[in-house]
Formats: structure tokens, C-alpha cells, sequence
């Protein structure tokens, strides 16, 4: 199974592909979705294509986003929230199962505690998919949130053999 993860973000999108067999997590790519400057429409356009392109080259069979904080400044929580809507709609446009997590859930699946900083979230995405080369902190959040998705997805199946058996 492959699984996608998306950073959410206006500015830069990140996004990561592991390769998940049994217990075993492998990379296969990640990167930055970058809108640059302009009109929203345009930059969210841009973010779309992007995102398409990346499921299209890399087919993932499922994908994880991360779920969106409210912060202080409002315009910029819209914003974000639109964001979040592209990364939600081509996956789920592409028929891909889609699961969501908050950040906290995110850490402390690959960390171990949900308040890690971002270079312990880093390190530990190291750690989990050697060899790894991050195309950044969004990307290396992306990769962090494909492996919470793929642990869920593995705590799913064992207790569904579970139940079955």
C-alpha cells in the first residue's frame, strides 16, 4: 500500500509518498507544492495541479491530511482552510480513502509525545524511513503524517484479524 500524507499550507503544500508492507515503512518521494504570489484563485489552482500530478507520478492507494488549528489571525485560518480544501479534494477526487489527524495525534505517533518540536519530528521521520532526503520541514511534516496514517491503518487491520479469527 502506498500512502500519501499532505502538510497543508497556502504557501507551500507539503507532501510525502511511503510504501507501507506489513510493519515496514519505506520512502518513495517528497517535496513542497509552492503557490507563489498572485490571487488566491490562482495560487489554489496551482496547489491543485500540483497535488494531481503527485498522485498521478507516485499512485498512492490511500492519503492522510493533516487537520487545520484556528489561530489569531482570521483571514489567515480561511486561507489555510482553503488549503486544506485542495488537499482534501484531489485525493478524494482521485478515489483514495482519505484520513484525517490533528497535529498532536501526528507527533505523537512518530515522536512519542504530542508536543514534539519540529526538528524531533524531523529526526524521528529520519530515523523511520533511512536514507531519507527531506525536501523541507513541510515535507518532512507530510512524510510524519503518511506514517500515523500507515500505523492507523496497521492497528486496524490486527484488530480486524482479531475480531475475524
Amino acid at each position: 500500500m502506498r500512502v500519501l500524507g499532505i502538510d497543508p499550507g497556502l504557501r507551500n503544500m507539503g507532501w510525502g509518498v511511503i510504501e507501507v508492507s506489513g510493519s515496514r515503512l519505506r520512502h518513495i518521494a517528497n517535496g513542497t507544492a509552492k503557490s507563489g504570489t498572485g490571487e488566491l484563485a490562482d495560487r489554489l489552482v496551482s496547489l491543485h495541479d500540483q497535488l494531481e500530478d503527485v498522485i498521478a507520478e507516485f499512485a498512492p492507494t490511500a492519503a492522510a491530511v493533516e487537520q487545520t488549528f484556528v489561530n489569531k489571525d482570521g483571514s489567515g485560518t480561511l486561507k489555510l482552510g482553503q488549503a486544506r480544501g485542495i488537499a482534501l479534494l484531489v485525493p478524494a477526487r482521485a478515489g483514495l480513502a482519505i484520513g484525517e489527524y490533528a497535529p498532536n495525534k501526528v507527533k505523537k505517533a512518530v515522536v512519542g509525545v504530542g508536543h514534539a518540536d519540529k526538528a524531533q519530528v524531523q529526526h524521528m521521520v529520519k530515523l523511520q524511513l533511512p536514507g531519507v532526503e527531506l525536501a523541507g520541514a513541510d515535507a518532512a511534516d507530510a512524510l510524519a503524517i503518511a506514517i500515523c496514517h500507515a500505523h492507523h491503518l496497521q492497528s486496524a487491520q490486527a484488530t480486524a484479524r482479531r475480531v475475524s479469527a
